[in-house]
């Protein structure tokens, strides 16, 4: 049975009123993406936040009474609390209170399905609660699992600070050895000359549905945010026989926890070693400009701002005007529809194509296996047999740093 919840937001006067709706229709999906049931909201507009209380003395004896009246299970605040905040509010009101960050946290910790992630979600977790510990009150006696208790359970948090310190240790020196193995898968496909493609999103924008219809896979895919946690690689081929890795990576979102976004830098930092990004945005959500700002700021962040770029507007289908895409290079896709998928494949040719040098190779005729190369590592403009010199001249586009450019021949035999 879902837990009945009542969301808090604080509206500071300095905030965009349309912003301030967005992040609560945010948290509503957050929650529900919890299982928990929104039974209302209830908003306060003051100059800041309440410094120990998050919200203001008179606005709490509203909260009390509806909280008796509704049965309410949980409190979810729509910022950050500090310890002192949560311990304070304890003692106005009898259901355990959680803030955003908590609630994140916990849908990552019930999402993770990989090694890695599980133990990223755990740093996360303890990283987010060890500055908390005296502050915990009602949501560490909570017993029996519900909202933002999943992960370290109640004795592992109640044991001293140097406990927990020593578990974040052992979990970053986990963590390192499994950075350490990517790396060195990501180097093979580097040495391998894989032409690799990322796909980056708002949390809920598609990449999962995109990347499972390009590549043919199944990975979970839900129209729920956080869907995808894990990262996942796939190959992809391009009209031309060009084969490349294509990896679908956690959604993005604004507000993220601060120790959430240090514990999966490792996962995005993924995104880094791509030739070219696939920046997936829901063209049907209203706040889909500021969606895609929080992701292209977050790329900034991890130094992938240089990597060249192709927006993808997603859910045309859902579209109720004409829309007009203010990044180029863009398509505006369904995720759904193969004619999409055809337009896409071959503007990522031609994207990889204007990345690449065109060269000119003059091969002889026992040389199947170079040709073979050039058209698995290189996209092939053109094949000629000369019958005459039993030659073939092949065009083909390359990586500037490709091996074989060095070899190239001259055509004046042709």
């Amino acid at each position: 049975m879902s837990e009945r919840v009542l969301i808090l937001a604080v509206e500071k006067k300095i905030t965009d009123h349309e912003r301030f709706m967005y992040s609560v229709e945010e948290l509503i999906s957050l929650t529900e993406t919890a299982k928990g049931e929104v039974v209302d909201v209830i908003t306060q507009k003051r100059d800041r936040i309440h410094p120990s209380l998050y919200i203001g003395t008179g606005k709490i004896e509203e909260v009390q009474v509806f909280i008796e009246a509704e049965a309410i299970d949980l409190v979810i605040a729509n910022d950050e609390l500090s310890s002192s905040q949560v311990r304070n509010l304890e003692e106005f009101i009898d259901v355990p209170i959680i803030d955003r960050s908590q609630l994140i946290l916990d849908i990552f910790a019930s999402r993770a399905k990989t090694n890695e992630g599980k133990l990223q979600v755990e740093l996360a977790q303890y990283q987010y609660l060890l500055p908390r510990l005296h502050g915990q009150g009602q949501a560490l006696s909570r017993l029996g699992g519900g909202i933002g208790t999943r992960g370290p359970g109640e004795t592992k948090l109640e044991s001293d600070r140097r406990h927990i310190m020593r578990r974040i240790d052992d979990l970053k020196r986990r963590l390192e050895t499994v950075k350490n193995q990517r790396h060195q898968y990501r180097k093979r496909r580097q040495t391998n000359r894989i032409f690799q493609i990322a796909i980056v999103g708002y949390t809920n924008a598609g990449k999962s549905t995109l990347f499972n219809r390009l590549t043919e896979s199944e990975t979970f895919e839900e129209n729920q945010l956080f869907a995808t946690l894990d990262t996942t690689a796939r190959q992809l081929k391009l009209p031309s026989g060009f084969q490349a890795i294509v990896t679908d990576t956690v959604g993005f979102m604004q507000d993220l926890p601060t120790a959430l976004i240090a514990a999966f830098r490792s996962t995005l930092e993924e995104v880094l070693e791509a030739d070219m990004i696939y920046h997936v945005v829901d063209a049907s959500h209203p706040d889909h400009h500021q969606q895609q700002e929080t992701v292209k700021r977050l790329l900034e962040d991890l130094g992938a701002e240089h990597i060249p770029m192709l927006t993808l507007y997603n859910k045309k289908d859902l579209l109720q005007t004409t829309f007009i895409p203010f990044e180029k290079p863009a398509l505006t896709i369904s995720a759904f529809d193969e004619v999409d998928h055809k337009r896409l494949l071959n503007e990522t040719e031609r994207l990889v194509k204007s990345l690449f040098t065109l060269e000119t190779f003059v091969l002889e005729s026992d040389e199947g296996k170079k040709i073979q190369l050039l058209q698995t590592e290189g996209i092939v403009q053109a094949i000629d047999f000369n019958e005459k010199t039993e030659q073939y001249r092949v065009m083909v586009y390359l990586p500037e740093s490709h091996p074989l450019l060095s070899k190239s021949e001259e055509e004046s035999e042709f």
